[in-house]
């Protein structure tokens, strides 16, 4: 079966890797011709993904996935059309459908009778039937579930894990007809081996629903879920710090009850899901109180930990490091970031700032408006936005220079044995 991928960033390129792997001739489509290079040379262009590497080198090497941005060759010749293009929000909450229309109507001037598209990008609820299916009809003069086939199923994997999470999830598949819906479910019970989930109320696989609308709420609801209880820890935490009690107690005695599932604090939600998802939601379907008011709360919490540490030292003029700016430990990549509001709210306080990053090139850190941190800073207080292997090392080599340091995480381990009285946790 010929595959094309639509998109080949650190969701796509996996997934067209594992497609080749499981027999499939797959033809990755890109716009930057640097990816382009680096996957037919057997490169992966973004660090740290689990055993991706290893796996691209084998289905390059025996021509099962080729990367190209001729979109019309690669859509003309298609059985399945997978299209992993990111959603992004503008300034204003507003999703900025640019690229995928961009996507769609490449395939909607090359598609050919009885190609199977699926989009996996993380859409508002109606988008597949009512944006994408109908430009394809409107621009092809095909009709979808009849002559050609569309379906939603959302990518449910993490950066980092994605070979390993997409064994791990059942797959959600919608169509916009029965036929739809059985041609997607065919192909990816074709490339994925799902792991046995003895938790689950039934066999872990692909999980038909009744629509791409339910598969497009399904992706919408688990993570805006997951925004909305951050949040409620969130707001538990410094309601706790109000009045004197620690929140890390209250939270491991609370959740030992079976019924009680606090999530953990942090000093920032970040990354390309969980801030940006709950607005697609809310585009579809409406402004929600409490959806809104979780969004506040998260985006709030970087000045709540910063009005902690002005509480014990002036920010004017101090010196201040950053420490971490990726969303999630070990995954290199700064998408909604909270270091980015921590370094603008420092500087309007008149604090000096600057950032530690390991994944990160000096170049890297200097590009995203950061000053690297010299090598003879004097004394300065450090915040963490995001830990890693070297985290501890960084404290014992600058232990006498620290004045005092955030830490917006649970695991105290990292600062509060070595700091201890200048250790400002959540």
């Amino acid at each position: 079966m010929n595959v094309t991928v639509f998109g080949l960033g650190k969701i796509g390129l996996p997934l067209a890797t594992l497609y080749a792997s499981k027999g499939h001739l797959v033809t990755g489509v890109d716009l930057n011709e640097l990816v382009i290079d680096q996957v037919n040379n057997s490169e992966v262009p973004f660090p740290n993904e689990i055993g991706l590497l290893d796996l691209l080198k084998i289905v390059t090497t025996n021509g099962f996935l080729k990367a190209t941005s001729d979109a019309k060759k690669s859509v003309e010749r298609a059985n399945v059309i997978v299209i992993a293009v990111p959603l992004y929000i503008d300034d204003s909450k507003n999703p900025d459908f640019g690229a995928l229309d961009s996507v769609t109507e490449l395939i909607a001037s090359s598609i050919q009778i009885d190609t199977l598209v699926i989009y996996e990008t993380t859409l508002p609820v109606g988008t597949t039937r009512n944006r994408f299916a109908h430009w394809i009809e409107s621009k092809s003069g095909l009709v979808p579930g009849k002559d050609f086939f569309i379906a939603f199923s959302p990518e449910r994997v993490s950066s980092g894990h994605v070979l390993q999470d997409i064994q791990k999830y059942p797959k959600i598949v919608g169509g916009l007809s029965a036929k739809c819906t059985r041609l997607a479910k065919e192909f990816y019970e074709s490339v994925i081996e799902f792991q046995h989930r003895p938790d689950l109320d039934k066999p872990n696989g692909v999980w038909e629903v009744s629509s791409p609308e339910a598969a497009e709420f399904v992706k919408l609801a688990e993570t805006t879920y997951r925004d909305v209880n951050i949040a409620l820890a969130n707001q538990f935490s410094m309601d706790a710090h109000k009045i004197g009690i620690d929140i890390v107690d209250v939270i491991t005695c609370a959740n030992s009850q079976f019924y009680s599932h606090i999530h953990t604090p942090g000093i920032s939600v970040g990354g390309h899901c969980i801030p940006v998802y709950p607005w697609l939601y809310m585009e579809s379907l409406g402004i929600n109180p409490l959806i809104h008011e979780a969004r506040k709360v998260n985006d709030d919490v970087p000045s709540f930990y910063l009005e902690k540490l002005n509480a014990r030292i002036a920010l004017e003029g101090q010196n201040i490091v950053i420490y971490g700016l990726a969303y999630r430990e070990g995954v290199k990549e700064s998408a909604f970031s909270g270091a980015f509001a921590i370094k603008r709210l420092l500087e309007q306080q008149g604090a000096k700032v600057y950032l530690v990053d390991n994944l990160f090139t000096d170049a890297e850190v200097i590009n995203f408006g950061f000053a690297n941190m010299p090598e003879d800073l004097e004394k300065f207080c450090l915040v963490i936005h995001t830990s890693d292997d070297k985290l501890t090392d960084f404290i014992v080599r600058f232990n006498d220079q620290i004045l005092f340091a955030v830490e917006g995480r649970t695991n105290r381990i990292h600062v509060s044995n070595w700091l201890k009285e200048r250790y400002i946790g959540i």
